[in-house]
């Protein structure tokens, strides 16, 4: 969140100010649906981590590339939030786990 100081510094200037979302005129599904891709991915990046496995490792795990497994962690569009689950469940998570990783991304940008 931005400091209410340099907001009113801004806005006195002229500048508007808003959300990405707003700026690219985002529907709140839109803007949902990329918060759930953007939590998925950086809890399977996490999760791979922790378990110290390589993305080359998850990607043979998956009949994948590293590169694939690379995109999917960076939160590419390409990557479908299918494989994105996948990837995850390949790493053990349940799927109470991936409630979780979608409800608290959800919530954690709102």
């Amino acid at each position: 969140m931005m400091d209410v100081t340099k907001r009113a510094r801004l806005e006195a200037a002229g500048f508007k100010i808003g959300s990405a979302a707003e700026f690219l005129g985002l529907s709140t599904e839109e803007s949902a649906l990329i918060e759930v891709r953007l939590a998925l991915s950086a809890a399977l990046k996490e999760r791979r981590q922790s378990q110290q496995v390589s993305q080359d490792t998850l990607a043979k795990r998956l009949q994948s590339s590293q590169s694939r497994v690379a995109k999917m962690e960076k939160g590419d569009p390409s990557v479908s939030i299918d494989l994105l689950m996948r990837a995850l469940l390949a790493t053990g998570a349940t799927r109470k786990d991936l409630a979780q990783v979608i409800a608290e991304g959800a919530s954690s940008r709102s």
